[in-house]
């Protein structure tokens, strides 16, 4: 059921795109944002892992400088049943982690310096897990698309501000769009992309949590890890992470404030996480 949604997320963010071009320019803007679409989906697909290391200037790290987590990562692997991920180091306090990369085959996972201070074995084991199950089921190229259409989609909306502001289709006897039109759009075009993406986020990160704690065997872990991360997070927020990233982060790497802000994050609560992990028979 989560994939058949993550499929219908991912059209309706493409389609959306394509109609918030079809407002800014008619049939050349639906035409122009469709290609974009494509064009921005073909290169995430071959550079998505190159993108997101070099963003939050991630690291390698040898086998010699962490032989414990490099065996961690290798047998757990083996228990998914993949290719071993490369492995990457943040330098950055903030406690989280992701995984990244177009196929299992060209895997990454990322962890932060700030979790490996305050995860105990088993907690950076079911994290590890975590992110092992999202490069299993391709989760790691589903989020990189919906992050680059949902970042093409703000252009769109920037442009379409512009176009209000400096006159871009200001009569519609003339076939343009009038510009209160175009100011509407600039407003609600992102907020709409950001729901469609966090809708995707929030799926996945649910499916995540479940075939992480069958990876690891136990549940215990990443509970525990979870609800310390966000402690974690909440107290530092990330400095390598960035809104169009976040999603990829195994927990929000940015404090929320409540109310109305709960609407804009990237993952489910993590109480409702932990709530599920522990219900499983694992």
């Amino acid at each position: 059921m989560n994939t058949l949604r993550v499929g219908v997320l991912l059209v309706a963010l493409t389609a959306f795109m394509v109609w918030v071009g079809q407002l800014v320019g008619g049939a050349a803007g639906a035409t122009i944002a469709l290609g974009l679409a494509l064009a921005m989906n073909i290169g995430t697909f071959w550079f998505s892992d190159k993108l997101v290391i070099k963003m939050t200037k991630a690291r390698p790290v040898s086998p010699s400088e962490a032989p414990e987590l490099h065996e961690m990562v290798e047998r757990l692997s083996a228990r998914a049943g993949i290719p071993v991920p490369a492995l990457y180091v943040v330098d950055d306090p903030s406690p989280n982690a992701f995984a990244t990369g177009r196929s299992p085959k060209h895997g990454v996972v990322a962890v932060n310096t700030g979790l490996l201070d305050i995860l105990n074995k088993s907690e950076v084991e079911g994290v590890v897990a975590h992110e092992l199950a999202h490069i299993k089921h391709r989760d790691t190229l589903t989020m990189a698309i919906t992050a680059s259409i949902a970042g093409a989609i703000m252009y769109l909306a920037q442009f379409a501000q512009i176009a209000a502001i400096f006159g871009g289709g200001n009569s519609d006897e003339e076939g343009g769009t009038n510009p209160l039109v175009l100011l509407v759009i600039a407003m609600i075009a992102p907020l709409a992309a950001m729901m469609i993406q966090m809708g995707i986020s929030r799926a996945r990160e649910f499916e995540a949590d479940k075939s992480g704690a069958e990876i690891a065997g136990r549940t215990d872990g990443l509970a525990n890890a979870l609800l310390k991360l966000q402690r974690g997070a909440d107290a530092i927020p990330s400095r390598s992470m960035t809104p169009q990233t976040a999603h990829m982060a195994i927990v929000n790497p940015f404090r929320g404030v409540g109310g109305f802000t709960k609407l804009f994050k990237t993952h489910p609560p993590i109480e409702e996480r932990v709530e599920k992990l522990r219900a499983l028979n694992i």
